[in-house]
C-alpha cells in the first residue's frame, strides 16, 4: 500500500510503500476512495496536538471499500462503502464511556494521529468506530462531512435553538454548516478574516445572509456563535456579537491562546463553551437528519501524491471549501 507518512514533526509528509496490514479482530481493512484534508491534520503535522509520534499517516475524514474482514465483525461486509472518522475507537470502560460520553474517554483512539489514517490507500479501522455509506454516496463529497460535516453538527446542538448564528472562520465546517442550518431555517452570519472578500462572497453564495470582518458586529445581535478558526482572540470578539444569554462556542480541536478581556462580555449569562472531538451517536443523527440530504460539500481534488500541496493551500488560506485526497 501507498501511504503519505509524518516522518519529522513540521516536515513534509514521505511518500512511503508499506505492507498492506491484515485486519485483526474486530478490525476491517478498506480501500480508500477519498480522504479530506482537515484543519486538524495540520495541527497533527505541525505538532500542535500533544503527543505526535512519528512515523504516522494522517487524515480522518475517510470514504472506501471495505476489503477483508477480521473476526467478530458485524454491521459491514466486503465491497460495502463506509466512512473512518477521528474518533477511532474507545475503551468503553471509563466513566466518560459508560455516560454515553465516548468523545470524553479517558483511553482513545484517534485517526490519523495515534492510529495510522486516511492518506493513503488503504485503511485500518475498528469495525464498531467505521460509518455504513450508501452505494450511492459520493466519496469525494462526503469525505469531508466525516469530520468537518460532524463536527459543524455537534457544535450547532452545543449552540442551542437559536436563530441567529454566527460562524468565525469560514472553511470546510462552516461552509457545510451554513447549508444546513439554512435549511432549517436560520439565518447565517458569517465571520472572516479582516479584508477576506473572496471567502465572504463564498459565505454569501452557501446561503449565509451578511458576511464581514471578524472584528465587525453583526446586523443583529446573535443567539449564538460557533469558533471554527483556531484563533483565540475571536473568543473576546464573539462573545461581543452574542445576545444576553447567548453562548459561544468553540469546535476546534487546538486554538491559540484566548486573550484576556473584560467580565461585561461574559456578564449576562452569555457562556462559553467547548466541542471535542465526536461520537458514534452524532454520525448516526447527522447522516439520517433529513436536512443533510441538501448540503453539498464543494472540493477541491487533489492526488495522494499531492498531499504536502493540499495541507499547502489549507494553511495559507487558499481553499474555498474542502481538499480531498484520492489515490
Amino acid at each position: 500500500m501507498l501511504a503519505m507518512v509524518l516522518e519529522r514533526v513540521g516536515q513534509p509528509l514521505v511518500a512511503r510503500e508499506l505492507a498492506t496490514p491484515v485486519p485483526g479482530p474486530g478490525e476491517v481493512l478498506l480501500r480508500v476512495e477519498a480522504c479530506g484534508v482537515c484543519r486538524t491534520d495540520l495541527h497533527v503535522v505541525d505538532g500542535e496536538l500533544p503527543g505526535v509520534r512519528p512515523p504516522v499517516t494522517p487524515g480522518h475524514e475517510v470514504v472506501g471499500i471495505v476489503e477483508a474482514l477480521g473476526s467478530a465483525v458485524t454491521g459491514l461486509e466486503t465491497g460495502r462503502r463506509a466512512g473512518v472518522c477521528w474518533l477511532g475507537g474507545a475503551c468503553g470502560k471509563c466513566r466518560y464511556c459508560l455516560m454515553g460520553m465516548e468523545n470524553l474517554c479517558d483511553a482513545p483512539e484517534f485517526t490519523g494521529y495515534t492510529r495510522p489514517g486516511g492518506f493513503a490507500s488503504h485503511i485500518l479501522a475498528r469495525a464498531a468506530f467505521c460509518v455504513p455509506l450508501a452505494a450511492r454516496d459520493d466519496p469525494v463529497a462526503t469525505a469531508p462531512l466525516m469530520c468537518a460535516g460532524l463536527i459543524g453538527w455537534r457544535a450547532l446542538e452545543k449552540a442551542g435553538d437559536g436563530r441567529a448564528l454566527g460562524l468565525y472562520g469560514f472553511g470546510a465546517a462552516a461552509h457545510l454548516l451554513t447549508q444546513l442550518a439554512v435549511g432549517q431555517g436560520r439565518k447565517v452570519f458569517a465571520f472572516t478574516r479582516a479584508g477576506d472578500s473572496e471567502h465572504q462572497a463564498f459565505a454569501l453564495a452557501q446561503g449565509a445572509c451578511w458576511a464581514g470582518d471578524a472584528e465587525a458586529l453583526p446586523p443583529e445581535p446573535l443567539d449564538a456563535a460557533i469558533i471554527f478558526a483556531p484563533a483565540g482572540d475571536l473568543v473576546p470578539l464573539a462573545l461581543r456579537a452574542v445576545r444576553k444569554g447567548g453562548r459561544v462556542v468553540c469546535g476546534g480541536i487546538h486554538m491559540s491562546d484566548i486573550p484576556t478581556f473584560p467580565y461585561e462580555l461574559l456578564w449576562e449569562e452569555r457562556e462559553l463553551v467547548s466541542v471535542a472531538n465526536l461520537t458514534r451517536g452524532d454520525a448516526a443523527s447527522y447522516f439520517a437528519a433529513p436536512e443533510r440530504c441538501g448540503v453539498h460539500a464543494n472540493t477541491t481534488v487533489y492526488p495522494l501524491e499531492k498531499a504536502n500541496e493540499a495541507l499547502a493551500d489549507l494553511r495559507e488560506g487558499r481553499l474555498f471549501g474542502a481538499a480531498v485526497l484520492c489515490p
